[in-house]
C-alpha cells in the first residue's frame, strides 16, 4: 500500500479514537490517539516534503526528523505549561469540603454500575467530598470503607476540557506503625515526593476499580504487619494528608518555600522537570513512577 494511502487511514483512525475517547476519557484511548498522531505527523510531514521538493533526503531520515521536531515541540508546550501552573493561583495541593449538592455520582450508567458494585462487596458510603482545582472546576470524591474500616476507597471523578467525566480510584490502608499503603489509578502527573511512611503503587491504565482491589489487597497481604482502623473522617484525613505532601515537597526541593512562591513561582526548577518527565511517561507509556 502506499504511503499517502496509509497516511489517510491513520488520519481517519486518529480522528476515530478523538471522537471515541470524548465520551470515555480513557487514558488508554489518549496514548493510542498521541502516537497515532504523532505517526501522522512523522511521516506526514516526511511526506510533504518530498511532495514539493522541500529536501532532498530518504523518507526515514526526514520523517526521523519530524518526529524529533513534534519532540521538541510539544517539550515546549509542556515547559510553557507547567511554568504556567507554578505562577497561577491554583493550588497543587487543594483542600477539600463536605460536598452538600448531592450531585457526587454523575447519572450516567457506567459510574451507576461502579456505585452498585462497591455496595455488593460490603462497603459503604461515608463521606461525600470536593476540591476546587480552580476557575470553579471542582473534583468530585466519594469516600467509601469496609465494613472494619479497614480500607477506604476514593472515587474521583475527574472533569475533562471536551465536557466528558472520567473516574479513578484511590485504595488507602494504615498500618498499626502510621504507615500508609495506597494504590490508585490516577494518571495526572505528579512528579513530587511521597512521605517517607506512604507507599504508593500507581496504576494508571489499570481502568477496573475489582482489578485495582486485587492488586491491593495483595499488597496488604504481604506486609506481615496489623492493620488499623481508620479513625478519622475522610475530609480531617484528606486535607491532613495534603498539607504534609506540601510540607515534604517543599523541605525535598520539589516546591519553594512559602516565602518565595509569589516571587518565583511554586514549582522549583527540578520539580518542574520532575514534572515534566511524568507527563510524558504517562502520555505514552501510561506509566508513573513507583515508589515502593
Amino acid at each position: 500500500m502506499q504511503i499517502p494511502y496509509l497516511i489517510l487511514i491513520a488520519i481517519l483512525l486518529s480522528l476515530l479514537l478523538l471522537q471515541l475517547n470524548q465520551r470515555l476519557a480513557s487514558p488508554i484511548v489518549a496514548i493510542a490517539e498521541r502516537w497515532l498522531r504523532w505517526f501522522v505527523i512523522s511521516i506526514g510531514g516526511a511526506q510533504l516534503c518530498r511532495d514539493f521538493d522541500l529536501v532532498d533526503r530518504p523518507l526515514w531520515v526526514l520523517s526521523l526528523a519530524v518526529f524529533i521536531g513534534w519532540f521538541l515541540l510539544e517539550t515546549l508546550y509542556n515547559w510553557l505549561a507547567i511554568a504556567a501552573l507554578s505562577v497561577s493561583p491554583f493550588p497543587l495541593f487543594p483542600r477539600y469540603a463536605v460536598n452538600t449538592s448531592g450531585e457526587e455520582w454523575p447519572v450516567q450508567p457506567r459510574f451507576l454500575r461502579i456505585r452498585e458494585w462497591l455496595r455488593s462487596r460490603g462497603f459503604r458510603q461515608v463521606q461525600a467530598l470536593k476540591a476546587e482545582v480552580g476557575g470553579d472546576i471542582y473534583l468530585r470524591v466519594s469516600v467509601y470503607q469496609d465494613e472494619a474500616a479497614l480500607l477506604r476507597v476514593q472515587v474521583t471523578f475527574l472533569p475533562q476540557s471536551n465536557g466528558a467525566i472520567d473516574v479513578c480510584y484511590s485504595l488507602m490502608t494504615m498500618a498499626v506503625d502510621g504507615s500508609r499503603y495506597v494504590t490508585d489509578n490516577l494518571y495526572i502527573p505528579f512528579g513530587g515526593f511521597y512521605p517517607a511512611e506512604w507507599y504508593v503503587d500507581r496504576r494508571p491504565c489499570c481502568r477496573s476499580l475489582p482489578r485495582l482491589l486485587s492488586l491491593h489487597r495483595k499488597r496488604i497481604s504481604a506486609l506481615g504487619r496489623g492493620l488499623a482502623a481508620f479513625a478519622v473522617e475522610p475530609m480531617i484525613d484528606l486535607n491532613d494528608a495534603q498539607r504534609e505532601l506540601d510540607q515534604v515537597n517543599t523541605e525535598l526541593g520539589f516546591l519553594n518555600p512559602q516565602g518565595a512562591r509569589e516571587e518565583k513561582g511554586k514549582i522549583t526548577h527540578e520539580g518542574r522537570y520532575r514534572v515534566w518527565k511524568e507527563i510524558w511517561t504517562l502520555n505514552y507509556l501510561g506509566r508513573s513512577a513507583r515508589y515502593d
